[in-house]
C-alpha cells in the first residue's frame, strides 16, 4: 500500500505500509541496498536512543543510504542539494503498523531546481522501496 502524507505540506512525503517489525524492515531494506550494489552509510536508532536516555519514542529508525556515482553529479551541479543526500527511509511503528516514509524524488528536484535528468538520478527509491513492501 502506498499513499503521499496528508499530514506532510504540499505531499512531499511518501508513506508505504510494509510487513513485519520495525527491525524486520530494516533488516530488509539493508539487504536491498546492499543487493543493488548501494551504499548504506547509517542507521540511525532515534527510539534507541531515547530509551538509553529514559524517554519514550516508537520505535523509530532511519536508513541513509545511496550511490555516490548517482549522487555525485547532482551534488555537482547544485551544492546544496548535499542537505538531503544521501538520501533516506524513515521506518517506524505507526500504532501496530510499520510504515516507510521518504522525501518524493520530485519534491527534491523542485526544492533545489533539478533538471529532469538530475532528478531522475534519485528516483531509484520509489522502487527499492516498493520492493520493500512487497517482500
Amino acid at each position: 500500500m502506498s499513499d503521499v502524507s496528508a499530514t506532510e505540506p504540499g505531499g512531499s512525503v511518501v508513506t508505504k505500509t510494509a510487513k513485519g517489525s520495525v527491525d524486520d524492515t530494516v533488516a530488509k531494506l539493508s539487504e536491498l541496498i546492499e543487493a543493488r550494489g548501494l551504499t548504506l552509510f547509517a542507521i540511525v536508532d532515534h527510539s534507541g536512543e531515547a530509551r538509553r536516555h529514559g524517554l519514550e519514542l516508537r520505535e523509530t529508525k532511519v536508513v541513509i543510504f545511496g550511490s555516490p556515482v548517482a549522487g555525485t553529479p547532482v551534488m555537482q551541479a547544485v551544492p546544496l542539494v548535499a542537505l538531503d543526500l544521501p538520501l533516506k527511509v524513515l521506518v517506524w511503528d505507526d500504532s501496530g503498523q510499520t510504515r516507510v516514509s521518504f522525501t518524493d524524488p520530485g519534491a527534491l528536484g523542485s526544492r533545489y531546481g533539478l533538471s529532469a535528468e538530475l532528478s531522475q538520478r534519485l528516483a531509484g527509491i520509489g522502487p527499492l522501496t516498493d520492493a520493500l513492501v512487497a517482500a
